[in-house]
């Protein structure tokens, strides 16, 4: 079984920062990419930001140039920095992570989410 577990949400004023961090754990064969999402009431859930196996990453626009993606790949851990943040950053922030994974001694990739952690920017 797999488990994501998000810590570092929050309350923030405006220009802030925070930081983020989900740790995959669970029978874990290979991590193919992790990133967050966010979801803000009445919206859907939009993808934030990405990185692969082998260190590439993509952002929203919104977030580019603010935001900082990382990951650690020998603790199966993935960090978001987020720095001059914004109101309209307000939202559930849900980790994800595409991997392979024992599931019933077989390896099978799968999408995994975290229970969402929640980030208000306000003043």
């Amino acid at each position: 079984q797999v488990q994501l577990v998000e810590s570092g949400g929050g309350l923030v004023q405006p220009g802030g920062s925070l930081r983020l961090s989900c740790a995959a754990s669970g029978t874990i064969l290979k991590i193919n990419a992790m990133g967050w999402y966010r979801q803000a009431p009445g919206k859907q859930r939009e993808l934030v930001a990405v990185i692969g196996k082998a260190g590439g990453t993509n952002y929203v626009d919104s977030v580019k140039g603010r935001f900082t993606i990382s990951r650690d790949s020998a603790e199966n851990t993935v960090n978001l920095q987020m720095n001059s943040l914004k109101p309209e950053d307000t939202a559930v922030y849900y980790c994800n992570a595409r991997l392979v994974a024992v599931v019933g001694a077989i390896p099978l990739e799968q999408n995994y989410w975290g229970p969402g952690t929640q980030v208000t920017v306000s003043s």
